[in-house]
C-alpha cells in the first residue's frame, strides 16, 4: 500500500478555500482547482517508491492485476480527483472513445505538440466522468426540452434572441436544439455581445431561475456560452449525491466541492465560458442533441456497509463507506487497483491513518482493511 502524494492545479476558477479546509491547512490566496489521484501523465501521483505511473510501468501485473491488465492494457484505467468550484467551468462535452481515437491521431498526423495550447485531444481514450458532492454542489447537465429552454430565454424579453425562441418553438427536438445551439455558437462576435449583455441585464433584473445566467455573464462578459447554458438543465446536487456524464452530453460546473472520477484521459471540448481553448466546430460534432432530464444518482448500499454508485462503464467504480464509532473492520481486498480517499475523520486503511484529503494507492492482490471513524471513497475498475 502506497500513501500517495498529489498534485493540486490550480486553475483560475478554482476555490481559493475549498481544498485547504478539506486538508486542515491555510489557504495560499490562490485559486485551487483540483487535486489529482492517479497516474496520468499530466500529473501522477507520487509514492516513496516513485511516481505511481513510473511503478505501474515497471509491472503492470503487480500494481493492476491480471484481470485490470488484461482489459484496459498497462495502465491505470481512471483518475480520481477532488473538484472545487469557486466559479463557473467551461461548457464543455467528452468524446467517446472513436471520437477520442480518430481526433487524436488527426492532430498527431498533423504535428500539432500535446502541450500546444490549440491542442484539442490530449490522449487517444474517452472521459466519461461522474462528480459526487462532498458539499451542495452547482451544475448545468444535458439539454431542457426545447421548449422549455424556449420559455426560459423568452423570459428575457431581449428582442435579438426572438429568432432563437421561435426556432425552439417550431423544430423537431433535436434539430431545433442543433440548430439553434450552432447558431449562438456561430454567430457574429460583436451582435452577440451585445445580445449577451442586454441578456445579462434583464437575468439580473428577472433574478430567480434566471440569477445564474447573470452570475455567468458577470465571470464571461458577451461569451455566447451565456446563452448556449440557457439551454441545459440546472441541477443541485446535495452532499452524497452524484451525476454520471456519458460521452457527447454537455455540461458545466458552476459551484461547489466534490468527488469526480474519470476514465483516465483530459479529453474536453469547450465552446464558451473559458480563456482556454475553444473548438466549436468539433463539440457540435461530438455533442449528443438529445433533451434528458439529469440523472442523479444516489448510493446503493450493500451488506458489508459500502454504497456503491452504479454506473454504464467499467474503467471506473467509485463507492464509499460511512463508518460510524465502534464499526467493524471491512476487508477490501480485491484482485484489481484501488485508491481508498478520506474525506471525513480518521479511518484507517490498512495500517495507514487517513486524515481527511489524504489516499493511499492499493495494488490489486494486496491484503487490505479499513477500519476506524469516518468517510472514505473507494475508487476501483470492474474487469
Amino acid at each position: 500500500m502506497d500513501r500517495l502524494v498529489n498534485t493540486v492545479r490550480p486553475y483560475a476558477w478554482g476555490s481559493t478555500t475549498a481544498i485547504p479546509e478539506l486538508l486542515g491547512i491555510a489557504p495560499t490566496g490562490e485559486p485551487q482547482a483540483e487535486m489529482w489521484m492517479g497516474a496520468h501523465p499530466g500529473a501522477p501521483s507520487r509514492t516513496e517508491r516513485g511516481s505511481l505511473n513510473e511503478l505501474i510501468d515497471a509491472d503492470p501485473v503487480r500494481e493492476l492485476g491480471e484481470r485490470s491488465a488484461a482489459k484496459f492494457g498497462p495502465r491505470l484505467p481512471f483518475l480520481l480527483k477532488v473538484l472545487a468550484a469557486g466559479a463557473p467551468l467551461s461548457l464543455q462535452a467528452h468524446p467517446d472513445l472513436a471520437e477520442a481515437q480518430e481526433g487524436y491521431a488527426a492532430e498527431e498526423a498533423a504535428g500539432i505538440p500535446i502541450d500546444a495550447p490549440h491542442r484539442t485531444y490530449k490522449d487517444a481514450n474517452h472521459k466519461p466522468e461522474m462528480i459526487c458532492a462532498l458539499t451542495p454542489f452547482e451544475g448545468l447537465c444535458g439539454f431542457r426540452a426545447p421548449a422549455e429552454a424556449a420559455d426560459v430565454i423568452a423570459g428575457l424579453g431581449v428582442d435579438s434572441l426572438k429568432p432563437y425562441v421561435d426556432l425552439l418553438y417550431a423544430h423537431p427536438e433535436e434539430a431545433a436544439l442543433r440548430e439553434v445551439m450552432t447558431a449562438l455558437l456561430t454567430a457574429d462576435p460583436e451582435e452577440m455581445a451585445h445580445t449577451v449583455a442586454e441578456a445579462a441585464a434583464a437575468a439580473d433584473r428577472l433574478g430567480g431561475a434566471h440569477a445564474p445566467y447573470a452570475t455567468l455573464a458577470h465571470h464571461f462578459p458577451g461569451d455566447p456560452g451565456v446563452i448556449a447554458a440557457m439551454l441545459l438543465n440546472p441541477v443541485r446536487l446535495q452532499p452524497g449525491e452524484a451525476l454520471y456524464l456519458g460521452a457527447g452530453v454537455p455540461h458545466a460546473y458552476l459551484g461547489g466541492l466534490g468527488v469526480e472520477i474519470m476514465a483516465n484521459s483530459d479529453n474536453v471540448l469547450r465552446c464558451g465560458l473559458t480563456p482556454k481553448h475553444v473548438d466549436v466546430p468539433e463539440l457540435l460534432r461530438v455533442v449528443r442533441f438529445e433533451p434528458a432530464d439529469p440523472a442523479v444518482l444516489r448510493p446503493e448500499a450493500s451488506p458489508t456497509g459500502e454504497e456503491v454508485y452504479d454506473t454504464p462503464i467499467d474503467e471506473f467504480r467509485l463507492s464509499r463507506f460511512v463508518r460510524p464509532e465502534g464499526a467493524a473492520p471491512t476487508d477490501l481486498t480485491s484482485p484489481t487497483p484501488q485508491i481508498l480517499l478520506a474525506v471525513a475523520g480518521r479511518p484507517k486503511a490498512g495500517e495507514v491513518t487517513l486524515a481527511p484529503g489524504e489516499s493511499v494507492f492499493v495494488p490489486a492482490g494486496e491484503s487490505t482493511a479499513l477500519s476506524g471513524t469516518g468517510t472514505v471513497f473507494r475508487a476501483t475498475v470492474v474487469a
